[in-house]
Formats: C-alpha cells, sequence, structure tokens
C-alpha cells in the first residue's frame, strides 16, 4: 500500500474571517476537525500541520498533530501559492511519501469516510495524477457577464449556439462543476515533475451534503454554527479535552 502525508495548511492571516483556523466552533478551535479528520481516516502515516503561527501550533500540538516548524513569512501571504509551502515542507522533512494530501481547516464537515472514500479514488484511477473535490455550480458560467463600460457581454463566447446559455433554463445547460476546498489527494512526484500541487491529469472527486461547505467569510460561519445547532450536519468526533490558552 502506497504511503501518505496529511498536510493541513493553516496559516495565520485569514482576512476575511479573522482567525478562523483557531476560532472555536462547537467547543473546539476549527482546526481540530481537520486533524481529527485525517488522523480518524486511517490513510496517513503522519498528520503535520503548516502554520506560520506559535499560536496554532500550540493548539494543532494540542490535538495530536506534528508541527516541526514554522513555516517561513514569504510562504504565509494572502498570495502565496499553495506549492510553495508543500515543496517547503518537502524539503524539510527526511521520511518522503508516495502522496500527500491537503486537509483544510475551512471545511469543517468533510470527516474521516470523505478522505477514505477519496483515496480509494485515487488508488482506483492509475492515469490520474491527482484528485480535487468538486461539485456541480449552483451559479452556472454561461450566465456570467463581463462588464464593459455601459455594455456588457457574456463570460462565455455562445454565438455558436442556437440558444445561448444566458437565455436558457438551468436544466438545459450543460453541467459544469467548481472545485471546494474539502479534498486534494496527489502523488508526490507531481511535485517535482511538473512543480505544481496536482499534476497534469485530475480526477473529480464528487462531495456530498455539506462536505465542501467552506468557511471563507462570516456568513459562511454563522453558517456553519446554524448546522450544528440544529443537528443537519455534524463534526467529526474529538477525543481531546478543548484547547485552553495557557
Amino acid at each position: 500500500m502506497p504511503t501518505a502525508i496529511g498536510l493541513i495548511p493553516a496559516r495565520a492571516g485569514s482576512q476575511r474571517v479573522v482567525g478562523k483556523n483557531v476560532r472555536p466552533l462547537a467547543g473546539h478551535p476549527l482546526i481540530a476537525y481537520a486533524i481529527a479528520t485525517a488522523q480518524q481516516s486511517g490513510v496517513f502515516q503522519r498528520v503535520l500541520v503548516s502554520t506560520d503561527s506559535e499560536q496554532t501550533a500550540a493548539i494543532a500540538r494540542h490535538y495530536g498533530a506534528d508541527v516541526p516548524f514554522l513555516r517561513p513569512p514569504e510562504f504565509a501571504t494572502a498570495t502565496s501559492p499553495d506549492i510553495e509551502w508543500i515543496t517547503y515542507t518537502f524539503n524539510a522533512i527526511p521520511d518522503r511519501y508516495d502522496a500527500f494530501a491537503i486537509i483544510r481547516p475551512t471545511c469543517p464537515f468533510r470527516g474521516p469516510e470523505t478522505v477514505r472514500r477519496g483515496w480509494t479514488q485515487l488508488l482506483n484511477t492509475p492515469q490520474a495524477d491527482s484528485l480535487r473535490a468538486v461539485e456541480l455550480c449552483k451559479q452556472h458560467p454561461g450566465k456570467m457577464w463581463v462588464l464593459e463600460g455601459p455594455t456588457m457581454r457574456p463570460l462565455l463566447d455562445q454565438s455558436h449556439l442556437p440558444v445561448a446559455w444566458h437565455a436558457g433554463q438551468y436544466q438545459a445547460l450543460p453541467k459544469v462543476y467548481v472545485q471546494n476546498s474539502a479534498l486534494e489527494i496527489a502523488w508526490t512526484r507531481v511535485v517535482y515533475e511538473t512543480k505544481t500541487r496536482e499534476g497534469r491529469i485530475l480526477a473529480p472527486f464528487l462531495t456530498q451534503g455539506f462536505e465542501g461547505l467552506n468557511i471563507d467569510y462570516e456568513e459562511d460561519w454563522e453558517h456553519a454554527e446554524r448546522l450544528v445547532s440544529s443537528g443537519r450536519a455534524s463534526l467529526p468526533p474529538i477525543a481531546q479535552p478543548p484547547y485552553r490558552q495557557p
């Protein structure tokens, strides 16, 4: 069986939801659910948190994750591409793994079963360099527009169609999928061969229910709280007591 490492990115400089990785949701910091998901999946030989924050590192260690170093500030900006901190991590740790997964804290309703399902799918798709979570678009790109002064044009050229997508019913449009942040798994070789985190051939991992709900804005956080309090969505169970600031 190939070996795999679970990588949890948790930089401190979130701007849209300040401090979201360590903000409590149902009693535990958000990052705790990503750590629990990775640990309980049984897929990974190691679960490593990449952060530039001492506080986040302390919280991650409390919940059983490995934090062998802090991420350099130049790889922790709002515009830093993932490939930078991934490459830095692989160069900083002595062990090598056949595959890696990115388990982002911002999808708290993605649980261990989600990761196991994705891992099995990648193993059964030998032609793929990686797997990425996607879901059916709610806002179809065929109905999107680009403003040009006082007028606008469709984002996608539809002049060849008998009926433009923007003039049609949603059900008649071709199915289009958008990526979410629930799960990414890739063979480690693609990082070195293509200098990317995903390679050239991607398999679609279709998320179910609330697996792909991503917390990007305050209204997303409020939605997550409502889902938990109403019982409509469940979080991965956590054995550790809630983290307390020393």
